[in-house]
Formats: structure tokens, sequence, C-alpha cells
């Protein structure tokens, strides 16, 4: 009936209210993998939002690869390869029942297989090398384990041979990038950058 009498408040909650069930901001974790977020100071999966994958395409061509660091159970990162097809988009999760659940999203939007890789594991052990948007919303707090994390992180990005852009939700990362990533747009939600530039 909203759609019918243009009803935009009433369709935009009912939309993001599907959204976030479909993210599942309960993930379910093994024992272990709880210990590990917990040790390492990581959030439980949080709903990034429609603005990022609003934003995202005119930096995603059909060649690029892509990233979603804590995916939970990819949604993001599905959305944006359904909404931008492109070449590979690959999900860092560790919970494998949250992957378990992502591949079955991936079927129901008819996503191909070859176009996703499930990489379940802790993001401290997945290098952003050969990548060229990556998505991240806060994965870890950043102290402790989290700051070692961001610091390897913007080391491992600043050595890139190409640039790359970078999409992070409740931004903690730019502080720890040097000066050759610049940045493209900041809202207090979502920041957005670039680099390495060559000088």
């Amino acid at each position: 009936m909203s759609l019918e009498h243009g009803d935009g408040d009433s369709i935009e909650e009912a939309f993001l209210e599907l959204y976030c069930h479909l993210h599942m901001h309960e993930a379910p974790y093994t024992p272990e993998e709880r210990r590990v977020v917990d040790s390492s100071g990581g959030y439980w999966a949080h709903a990034g939002g429609v603005s990022p994958l609003l934003r995202a395409g005119p930096w995603i061509s059909p060649h690029s690869v892509s990233a979603d660091y804590g995916a939970g159970n990819g949604l993001q990162g599905l959305l944006l390869q359904w909404l931008d097809p492109h070449a590979q988009t690959v999900q860092i999760e560790i919970s494998s029942r949250m992957v378990a659940i992502g591949r079955e999203l991936a079927d129901w939007l008819g996503i191909p297989s070859e176009r996703l890789s499930w990489c379940i594991a802790d993001v401290r052990d997945v290098p952003p090398v050969g990548l060229d948007f990556i998505y991240l919303y806060r994965p870890l707090r950043p102290v402790g384990p989290g700051d070692a994390f961001y610091r390897c992180l913007a080391s491992v990005l600043d050595a890139q041979p190409r640039p790359v852009v970078v999409f992070s939700v409740a931004d903690c990362l730019r502080s720890y990038l040097s000066d050759r990533f610049v940045l493209l747009s900041s809202d207090g939600h979502l920041t957005c950058l670039r680099g390495p530039i060559r000088r």
C-alpha cells in the first residue's frame, strides 16, 4: 500500500528493517570463534547501512576485486556484487556458521560462485593484497590487538603497487594511514579514502 501511495518514510523503514533482518546482527559463533573475537577486541556483526552500497558504484569496475573485513553473513559484499558486478568479492569472516548462511544468501541472490571467495579467518590474518576496493565496519576496537591490526593494515596498504579505495564505516583506519591516502569524503558515518597516491 505504501508503494501505491508514495509513503517514502514507510517504504524506507520497511526496507531497512528487512535489510537488518537479513544482515543477522546476532552472529552465531562457536566457543573458539567467540574466544578469538573477544580476545582481539572484535565487534559482533553490525549492519553498515545502504549508504556504502549506493556510493560504491563509481569506484568499482568489472575487473575489481573487493573485500569485506568482518563480513558476517556477507550481505554487504553480496549486495555490492549484485548492484555492481565485478571480478570477485572476498568475504572475510571468522564465524563458520555466518559464512554458511552467506553462501545460501548468495544462491538466493543468484550471484555466481566464481565471483565470491569466502575466507573463514580472523581479519588479522588476511592481508589486504591484490584488492581494489575494501569495505570495513570497524572490525576491531583500535586498542591492544586492534591497534596492531590497523597499523599492519595501513602498512600493507601503503606498500600496494596500485591504488585501493577504502570505505570505512565508524572509521578508525584513517589516522593510521600515511599522507599518501586522500580523503574522498566523510559524513560522520562513512569515510571514503583512496591511495597510495604516488608522488
